[in-house]
Protein backbone atom coordinates (compact mmCIF):
# COMPACT_ATOMS: atom_id res chain seq x y z
CA UNK A 1 0.00 0.00 0.00
CA UNK A 2 0.98 3.58 -1.09
CA UNK A 3 -0.32 7.25 -0.42
CA UNK A 4 -1.42 9.02 -3.57
CA UNK A 5 -3.77 11.08 -5.20
CA UNK A 6 -7.02 8.90 -6.50
CA UNK A 7 -10.68 9.61 -7.31
CA UNK A 8 -12.97 9.46 -5.19
CA UNK A 9 -17.06 9.52 -5.95
CA UNK A 10 -19.70 10.55 -3.60
CA UNK A 11 -22.56 8.33 -4.60
CA UNK A 12 -25.05 10.80 -2.91
CA UNK A 13 -24.29 13.47 -5.85
CA UNK A 14 -23.42 10.81 -8.15
CA UNK A 15 -27.03 10.34 -10.59
CA UNK A 16 -25.07 7.70 -13.01
CA UNK A 17 -25.16 9.96 -16.08
CA UNK A 18 -21.64 8.02 -17.28
CA UNK A 19 -19.95 11.63 -18.53
CA UNK A 20 -17.30 10.69 -16.52
CA UNK A 21 -16.61 7.24 -17.74
CA UNK A 22 -15.16 8.41 -21.22
CA UNK A 23 -12.42 11.02 -19.90
CA UNK A 24 -10.91 8.06 -17.92
CA UNK A 25 -8.48 6.94 -20.05
CA UNK A 26 -7.18 3.88 -17.78
CA UNK A 27 -11.22 2.46 -17.60
CA UNK A 28 -10.87 2.82 -14.00
CA UNK A 29 -14.10 4.30 -13.45
CA UNK A 30 -17.63 2.26 -14.28
CA UNK A 31 -21.58 2.62 -13.88
CA UNK A 32 -22.53 -0.28 -12.00
CA UNK A 33 -26.02 0.11 -10.28
CA UNK A 34 -26.75 3.15 -11.61
CA UNK A 35 -23.88 4.91 -10.19
CA UNK A 36 -20.39 5.60 -11.20
CA UNK A 37 -17.58 3.84 -9.36
CA UNK A 38 -14.03 3.53 -9.47
CA UNK A 39 -13.60 -0.20 -10.09
CA UNK A 40 -9.80 -0.69 -9.54
CA UNK A 41 -7.79 1.70 -7.29
CA UNK A 42 -4.69 0.49 -9.78
CA UNK A 43 -6.50 1.57 -12.83
CA UNK A 44 -6.90 5.16 -11.06
CA UNK A 45 -4.08 7.57 -11.96
CA UNK A 46 -5.21 10.39 -9.67
CA UNK A 47 -5.34 12.88 -12.48
CA UNK A 48 -8.98 13.77 -12.22
CA UNK A 49 -9.40 14.58 -15.93
CA UNK A 50 -13.36 12.95 -14.62
CA UNK A 51 -13.54 15.73 -12.40
CA UNK A 52 -14.38 18.62 -14.82
CA UNK A 53 -17.16 17.07 -16.78
CA UNK A 54 -19.11 15.68 -13.70
CA UNK A 55 -22.26 18.07 -14.25
CA UNK A 56 -22.95 16.85 -10.08
CA UNK A 57 -19.78 17.70 -8.75
CA UNK A 58 -19.53 14.04 -7.27
CA UNK A 59 -15.77 13.71 -7.50
CA UNK A 60 -13.02 14.93 -5.98
CA UNK A 61 -9.36 13.31 -5.77
CA UNK A 62 -8.12 12.28 -2.07
CA UNK A 63 -4.88 11.76 -1.26
CA UNK A 64 -5.13 7.76 0.81
CA UNK A 65 -3.53 4.63 1.43
CA UNK A 66 -4.31 2.49 -1.62
CA UNK A 67 -2.45 0.55 -4.32
CA UNK A 68 0.05 1.66 -6.78
CA UNK A 69 -0.91 2.55 -9.69
CA UNK A 70 -0.26 0.11 -12.66
CA UNK A 71 0.66 1.60 -15.62
CA UNK A 72 0.87 -1.23 -17.66
CA UNK A 73 -2.67 -2.68 -17.03
CA UNK A 74 -4.16 0.63 -17.40
CA UNK A 75 -2.71 0.63 -21.11
CA UNK A 76 -3.79 -2.73 -22.16
CA UNK A 77 -7.35 -1.87 -20.25
CA UNK A 78 -9.83 -2.06 -23.36
CA UNK A 79 -12.03 0.93 -23.73
CA UNK A 80 -15.63 -0.03 -23.90
CA UNK A 81 -17.21 3.67 -24.15
CA UNK A 82 -17.13 6.09 -27.08
CA UNK A 83 -14.65 9.08 -26.34
CA UNK A 84 -15.36 11.05 -29.12
CA UNK A 85 -15.66 14.21 -27.43
CA UNK A 86 -15.95 17.61 -29.29
CA UNK A 87 -14.74 21.23 -28.35
CA UNK A 88 -18.12 23.18 -27.49
CA UNK A 89 -17.24 25.90 -29.30
CA UNK A 90 -15.79 25.08 -32.89
CA UNK A 91 -16.45 21.57 -32.90
CA UNK A 92 -12.83 19.96 -33.59
CA UNK A 93 -12.22 16.53 -32.43
CA UNK A 94 -9.96 15.06 -29.77
CA UNK A 95 -7.73 13.39 -33.08
CA UNK A 96 -7.45 17.53 -34.35
CA UNK A 97 -6.34 19.31 -30.89
CA UNK A 98 -6.55 18.19 -27.18
CA UNK A 99 -9.21 18.74 -25.28
CA UNK A 100 -9.65 19.96 -22.01
CA UNK A 101 -13.08 19.46 -19.32
CA UNK A 102 -14.72 22.94 -18.57
CA UNK A 103 -17.37 24.26 -16.50
CA UNK A 104 -19.08 26.95 -18.56
CA UNK A 105 -22.75 28.16 -18.00
CA UNK A 106 -23.21 25.77 -14.68
CA UNK A 107 -22.34 22.83 -17.62
CA UNK A 108 -19.70 19.80 -17.69
CA UNK A 109 -18.36 20.74 -21.42
CA UNK A 110 -14.76 20.22 -23.76
CA UNK A 111 -12.86 22.77 -24.98
CA UNK A 112 -9.94 22.85 -27.20
CA UNK A 113 -6.50 24.87 -26.53
CA UNK A 114 -7.55 27.09 -29.48
CA UNK A 115 -10.69 27.95 -28.44
CA UNK A 116 -9.51 28.28 -24.36
CA UNK A 117 -7.90 31.82 -24.42
CA UNK A 118 -11.06 33.80 -26.08
CA UNK A 119 -13.77 31.78 -23.26
CA UNK A 120 -10.90 33.20 -20.38
CA UNK A 121 -10.62 36.33 -21.97
CA UNK A 122 -13.19 37.05 -23.82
Amino acid sequence: MVKRMIVRIDEDKCTGCGQCVSPCAEGAIQIINGKAKVVSEELCDGMGFCIGICPEGAISVEERQTVEFNAEKAEAHPRTTDVSIQCFKCGCGEDGDYLMPVRYDKESLWVCTRCLPTLIHG
